[in-house]
């Protein structure tokens, strides 16, 4: 089994002891990407749209650092803190994907990194 680790100056740097995505074989596993800028390491301004765009142009990031893209993408793990902003990862997803889209599950958080309210984790095969 060979385990490449995946970096790009494009989305932000780990705040822990983890890679921004690990290659192995024929699957990238994405660590979540959080609403951080990745110049500044803050968390973007403005509102929960916001933070799932700018989440989701951070995976993107990474996707492409993989030599991929995100139709190679076939799973996505969501994390909101409230559910009830759900339809706003549609309306985010339906721009960025094609289908089929991609397996996903979402998971209703008390709290994330940074403050955040968004974070997204993704699957690919390559």
């Amino acid at each position: 089994m060979s385990i490449k680790e995946i970096y790009t100056k494009n989305a932000p740097e780990p705040i822990g002891t983890y890679s921004q995505a690990i290659h192995s074989n024929n699957l990238v596993f994405l660590s979540a990407q959080a609403p951080i800028v990745p110049e500044t390491m803050e968390v973007i301004e403005g509102g929960i749209k916001e933070q799932i765009q700018c989440a989701f142009n951070n995976l993107k990031s990474v996707v492409e650092a993989t030599g991929g893209n995100l139709s190679n993408v076939v799973k996505v793990t969501i994390y909101l803190t409230d559910l009830a902003h759900f339809s706003l990862v549609n309306e985010e997803m339906e721009k960025l994907f094609t289908t089929p889209y991609p397996a996903r599950a979402a998971v209703g958080v008390k709290a994330l990194p940074k403050g955040t309210d968004f974070a997204v984790e993704a699957i690919l095969s390559l």
